[in-house]
């Protein structure tokens, strides 16, 4: 196989991936499993963690994966979406899988994903398997796709299992209700298997603690009112839990309750995981795009918040820094409810801008702003997301920050706009700024 396989069968065989999204999203686990036979069932020879819920997701886990990279352990690490590149979904200590393990589980394998007709997540689910097998990892986090219950991942056999915040999300595909909603994610749960849940509304944790009863899982519910001296800036959290004092670089009170999850699940998986450990493996957590601060002298964040629940959060976390309404830069997917996210954009923007991104499966920014002007949001309109970045770039002030959100499918834009840079493979999280300048120099790393 050539060296240079990125540049031509690489993307020809990425395309060929792609385009299985044209089977679109097959509830069941069905075709995973026998795409995992034909694999020789790789998922059996990793202890793995399973997480599901509907924020929080991809924050938990990379804190439960760096905790656990520092008590020792070899990680894979599955999530989805990505930012800038497919590689990132599948990583083992932090370094997404390389261009040429994909194209040659691709080749390997192709005839059967064909016959069997696996969809785009069933493959890359089948592939991540394959790959932390084939690396040895001794631990994988594995996060859901969409629900749980009939999910591609659901065929794990997990250690802990996970399940984050739920709120009302793929309603058309989960259900109309939130109690249907849980029943799907809830569907993670196994026999026997240790649960931690994070605080839920009063009609999701009774769906939940029932499924855990019959299954005879021991729950472990971090209630978020048992959180302590939550602290947020523009550089991380800081929190208390059970007495002792933890941080993260990740900011708002939202990722003081996934750490706590992090933390409950580290030490259900194994009791040589101390306090120690699990402190210094909050602090090294890397997570890009959760409310990230992108530029180096103005309060400029971005954050992949799309959902009523993600972009309250978001919102509320600024406003807890700064005091002040922001100025917004929202894009959407097209298949987003605006029902039901609009009710926490009224009146929370100093200045609303809408945008988009050509070829992306982004709502065109025309419709999204008529439909937001239609609802009774002030808006304002520039289609080209290069001129709406600049827009924000010169509404924002030291006292009146901006919040870039909406959508994981602008962040190759949104990051080479700001000149970050993940060239070197690794996805770093939002390090103090200062910090980042003096690597720059002394270690010739870009961010």
């Amino acid at each position: 196989m050539s060296k240079k396989f990125n540049s031509v069968e690489f993307n020809q065989l990425l395309e060929d991936l792609y385009a299985l999204q044209r089977l679109g999203i097959k509830v069941g686990v069905e075709h995973t499993q026998r795409l995992l036979e034909v694999c020789g069932n790789p998922q059996d020879n990793f202890m793995s963690i399973h997480i599901a819920g509907t924020n929080g997701k991809g924050s938990t886990s990379a804190m439960i994966a760096s905790i656990l990279t520092e008590a020792g352990y070899r990680i894979g690490l599955y999530t989805s979406p990505h930012l800038l590149k497919f590689n990132e979904r599948i990583r083992v200590n932090g370094i997404p899988i390389s261009n040429k393990r994909i194209v040659e589980f691709m080749l390997q394998y192709k005839s059967a994903i064909n016959e069997i007709e696996s969809t785009f997540f069933e493959t890359t689910t089948a592939m991540a398997f394959d790959y932390f097998n084939k690396k040895k990892v001794g631990v994988a986090v594995i996060e859901t796709g969409l629900g749980g219950r009939l999910d591609s991942t659901n065929v794990l056999k997990p250690k802990v299992t996970i399940i984050t915040s739920i709120t009302a999300d793929h309603t058309e595909i989960l259900g109309e209700n939130l109690e249907n909603i849980a029943f799907e994610k809830g569907g993670i749960i196994k026999m026997g298997v240790p649960l931690i849940l994070s605080s839920q509304s009063k009609e999701v944790k009774d769906v939940l603690l029932e499924i855990a009863d019959k299954k005879n899982a021991k729950v472990t519910y971090c209630d978020q009112n048992n959180i302590k001296n939550i602290s947020i800036s523009e550089i991380g959290t800081n929190f208390n839990w059970n007495n002792i004092d933890y941080e993260t670089c990740l900011i708002g009170e939202h990722q003081a309750q996934n750490a706590v999850l992090a933390i409950e699940t580290s030490k259900t998986f194994s009791n040589i995981i101390n306090s120690d450990i699990i402190i210094d493996g909050l602090k090294k957590v890397k997570w890009p795009a959760r409310i990230q601060k992108m530029h180096e002298t103005l309060p400029i964040y971005y954050d992949v918040a799309h959902n009523p629940h993600g972009i309250q959060v978001a919102m509320d976390s600024l406003y807890a820094i700064y005091n002040e309404k922001p100025i917004g830069l929202i894009a959407l997917k097209a298949d987003k409810e605006l029902e039901l996210i609009v009710p926490k954009l009224k009146n929370r923007f100093k200045e609303l801008i809408v945008t988009s991104k050509p070829d992306s499966g982004l709502m065109e920014a025309k419709d999204l702003y008529e439909s937001l002007i239609n609802y009774g949001i002030k808006t304002t309109f520039e289609p080209d997301i290069i001129k709406a970045v600049k827009i924000i770039n010169n509404s924002v002030s030291k006292k009146c920050p901006g919040l870039i959100f909406g959508s994981h499918y602008i962040g190759e834009t949104i990051f080479k706009e700001y000149g970050f840079s993940f060239d070197n493979g690794i996805i770093y999280c939002n390090l103090a700024l200062p910090i980042r300048r003096a690597l720059r120099k002394i270690l010739f790393i870009y961010f």
